[in-house]
C-alpha cells in the first residue's frame, strides 16, 4: 500500500483519474451494438454474415478515427480533446435515438458509435503523462483498466434494452457522457511531456517507423481479440448455446471484466519483469485458449472458463505492450499510442466478420478462433525476431525501463546517442 501512495505522489493522481473515468465511459458506448445485438438481430431478423458486419463497423471506424484525435491532441491538448470527443459522442447517441430505423442506418450508426472508440491513445497519455517512466506501465494499466466499461455495458444494456426499447439506451448513454466530461473539467491537468517545439513531421514519425508497425500488429491480437471477442460473445452465447439475451450479456461481463482487471496487473508485471517477457506468455495462452474455445462449442461451462483465461492474457498484453510505448516514444506518446491503438483496433473488426462468415459459409464458429489464434503466433515469432535489437537501443533486457533513461529524450532511438557500451542495429 505505501508502494502505491508513493506511485500515485510520483504524478497527478487526479489527471489519473479522469482519463480512467473518461476512457470507461467510452469503452462502454463504444461495444453498445454488441452488447444489444440480440435485441437488434431481431429487430432487424439479421443474417450471420450482416450481424458480423453490423458489429465490425464501430471497431473499424473507432480505429480510424484514433490517429487524428492523437494528433489533434498534440495541437490543443490531450484535455480539451477529450473534451471534444465527448461532445460528439452526446450528439451520436442522439442520432442512435431518433434516426435508426433500417439495417444501413443501424451501419451509420456504428460508424459514429466509432467516436468513443477513438478515445484510447489520448487517454492513456493523458493519465500516465505526469508519472516518471519507472510507473509508467503501472499508470498506463490503470487508466487501460477502463476496459472495464465494455463490462459494464454487456451487463447493463441488456436489461435497458429489454425495459426501455434498445434504441432509448442511446438516449441513457448521451446523459451518462456528461459525468466523465464534469470531472475531466473540474479535476485534470494537461501533463507536462510534450515538446512544444515539435514540428508536424516530428509528431507523425511513429508511422514511418517499422517498429510501430510491429507494436500495432501485436496490438492487434491483444486488444483487437479484446474488442473484437467482447463485440461478438453475447450473439455466440445467444445462437450457440440458447441463453438469454440478458445472459448472454452477463457470461459475456465475466471474461470482459477479467480482461479489464488483468490490464492493471500486466501493466504492474511489466514495469518489474519486462514488456517483452509477459508478451512471450500472453501470445502463447491465447493461441491455446482460442484454439480450445473453439473446440469446446458443446460446452458452455468449459467455453466460458477459457474465455476467462483467454481474456485474462489478452487484458496483460495490452497492459505489457503499453508499458513499452512511452519507453520507445517518450515526447509523442499520445500520437504513438493513437496510431498502434488505431492499426491495432483494426483487428477488433475481423473477430465479428471472421466468426460471422465461418458460420455462415463452413456451419461452425471453430474456424473464426483458429485464425486469431494462429495470427496470435505469427506475431509471437516476430516479437522474438524484433526484440534483439529493441534491447540494444531503447529498453532493458525483457523490455524493461533503462534506469538511466532521461523523460526528455528525443521521439525516436535513431535520434539520441546510442548508449556506451551498446552497439545500435537500425
Amino acid at each position: 500500500m505505501s508502494n502505491f501512495r508513493t506511485f500515485l505522489r510520483s504524478g497527478h493522481s487526479p489527471t489519473l483519474f479522469a482519463a480512467f473515468l473518461y476512457f470507461s465511459f467510452s469503452c462502454c458506448i463504444w461495444v453498445l451494438n454488441g452488447a444489444m445485438a440480440p435485441f437488434i438481430s431481431e429487430t432487424f431478423n439479421l443474417t450471420p454474415a450482416q450481424k458480423g458486419l453490423m458489429l465490425s463497423i464501430p471497431i473499424i471506424a473507432g480505429a480510424v478515427m484514433r490517429f487524428p484525435l492523437g494528433l489533434l491532441s498534440q495541437y490543443i491538448g490531450r484535455k480539451n480533446a477529450t473534451l471534444v470527443e465527448m461532445g460528439m459522442i452526446a450528439l451520436a447517441m442522439l442520432y442512435g435515438v431518433f434516426m435508426v430505423n433500417e439495417f444501413n442506418d443501424l451501419l451509420k450508426m456504428g460508424v459514429l458509435l466509432g467516436i468513443a472508440g477513438a478515445s484510447f491513445g489520448v487517454a492513456l497519455s493523458l493519465g500516465s503523462g505526469s508519472f516518471p517512466p519507472q510507473h509508467k506501465g503501472l499508470a498506463m494499466g490503470l487508466v487501460g483498466a477502463g476496459n472495464v466499461g465494455t463490462a459494464v455495458s454487456v451487463l447493463v444494456a441488456p436489461p435497458l434494452a429489454q425495459w426501455l426499447g434498445w434504441q432509448a439506451v442511446y438516449g441513457v448513454a448521451a446523459a451518462a457522457i456528461l459525468v466523465p466530461m464534469i470531472v475531466m473539467v473540474v479535476f485534470a491537468k494537461e501533463p507536462p511531456d510534450v515538446d512544444k517545439h515539435a514540428g508536424f513531421r516530428e509528431h507523425i514519425a511513429c508511422l514511418f517507423e517499422k517498429d510501430g508497425w510491429v507494436f500495432s500488429l501485436i496490438y492487434g491480437v491483444t486488444f483487437g481479440g479484446f474488442i473484437g471477442l467482447i463485440t461478438f460473445l453475447p450473439t455466440y452465447y445467444y445462437d450457440q448455446f440458447g441463453v438469454s439475451k440478458v445472459q448472454a450479456g452477463q457470461l459475456t461481463m465475466l471474461a470482459a471484466f477479467m480482461g479489464a482487471f488483468v490490464r492493471v496487473l500486466g501493466g504492474w508485471i511489466s514495469d518489474h519483469w519486462g514488456g517483452l517477457n509477459t508478451l512471450t506468455i500472453v501470445l502463447t495462452v491465447v493461441a491455446v485458449t482460442l484454439t480450445l474455445v473453439g473446440l469446446s462449442s458443446s460446452s458452455l461451462i468449459m467455453t466460458t472458463l477459457l474465455l476467462i483465461t483467454c481474456f485474462a492474457a489478452l487484458g496483460a498484453g495490452n497492459g505489457a505492450l503499453f508499458q513499452l510505448v512511452p519507453l520507445r516514444w517518450p515526447l509523442s506518446t499520445a500520437v504513438a499510442g493513437s496510431m498502434i491503438g488505431e492499426i491495432g483496433a483494426l483487428g477488433g473488426g475481423l473477430v465479428p466478420n471472421a466468426m460471422g462468415l465461418s458460420k455462415q459459409y463452413l456451419g461452425t464458429y471453430l474456424w473464426g478462433f483458429v485464425l486469431f489464434a494462429v495470427l496470435a503466433l505469427i506475431m509471437l515469432v516476430v516479437m522474438r525476431i524484433m526484440q534483439v535489437r529493441w534491447t540494444r537501443t531503447w529498453a532493458e533486457k525483457g523490455g524493461r525501463a533503462r534506469v538511466h533513461a532521461h523523460p526528455a529524450a528525443p521521439a525516436s532511438p535513431q535520434q539520441q546517442p546510442t548508449p556506451a557500451g551498446l552497439r545500435r542495429a537500425d
